[in-house]
């Protein structure tokens, strides 16, 4: 039984490393919004690993958008920019939540802080795996799932349902410029941007990096959630050759 790790540069490498040549049946991903409002994902890929329809699309409600996964090893993350205003060309776009540099196709930029991601390592190991998760180490800004579809072994659905936004406590609040609505949820290193909480320097180990009462607040309301840089949550997968993994925004 092999664990997911947040450390998916590390499955990357070892991917690239040993089945570089190789070419994995087809597998679509599907991005889906719930959510009764409109929102704008957006794909990080991992460095060297391929930009995903240019790195973001709108996506209005109660819609879903698919795509071709890449048929060779592939990494990245997978998160929602909510509101969101065009700029001054067609190519511009400034969010509250989730914005990457002001465009609508991040095209491999990543996303401002408090952002809700699923991340992907695709394609990994001699059985064709595919490892999955959410993470909240940056934030929490929209509930969301990965659901995959007919894969083998080990294949549940990973979520963060909750609307953490509710209820995040006062100094982790990201509130919007106009309106001073809550609008996000920071971490503890966003907000007060120490190495203890950040996870680095003499931090930055399984050892020395700890989960705090800010990790916590995440943990009990998302349990399947990576919620700080070293987190290992309990539940582990193994899922052989999916023929699509789905991310399903306020699920």
């Amino acid at each position: 039984m092999a664990s997911f790790s947040l450390s998916l540069l590390t499955l990357s490498l070892l991917s690239l490393s040993a089945f570089s040549n190789a070419s994995y049946p087809p597998m679509t991903l599907t991005v889906v919004n719930n959510c009764p409002f409109t929102v704008w994902p957006a794909i990080q890929a991992n460095s060297g690993h391929d930009v995903l329809e240019g790195g973001g699309f709108e996506l209005r409600s109660l819609s879903h958008h698919s795509f071709a996964a890449p048929t060779k090893p592939w990494s990245g993350r997978i998160w929602a920019r909510t509101g969101c205003q065009p700029g001054a060309t067609p190519s511009s776009l400034h969010c509250t939540t989730g914005d990457c540099g002001g465009r609508l196709q991040c095209n491999g930029l990543g996303g401002a802080p408090p952002a809700s991601l699923a991340q992907f390592s695709l394609h990994h190991g001699d059985q064709d795996f595919s490892s999955y998760g959410v993470s909240l180490v940056d934030g929490f800004n929209i509930g969301l799932s990965v659901t995959p579809h007919e894969g083998r072994g080990q294949c549940p659905v990973l979520a963060c349902r909750t609307n953490l936004i509710a209820t995040c406590p006062g100094v982790l609040q990201v509130r919007a410029p106009a309106g001073n609505q809550v609008v996000g949820c920071k971490s503890g290193c966003a907000a007060f941007n120490t190495d203890e909480l950040c996870c680095r320097n003499k931090y930055n180990s399984p050892h020395t990096c700890r989960s705090s009462q800010y990790s916590e607040f995440f943990k009990r309301e998302c349990p399947q959630a990576f919620t700080f840089a070293h987190d290992s949550p309990s539940l582990t997968h193994q899922c052989t050759a999916p023929k699509e993994l789905k991310v399903i925004f306020c699920h």
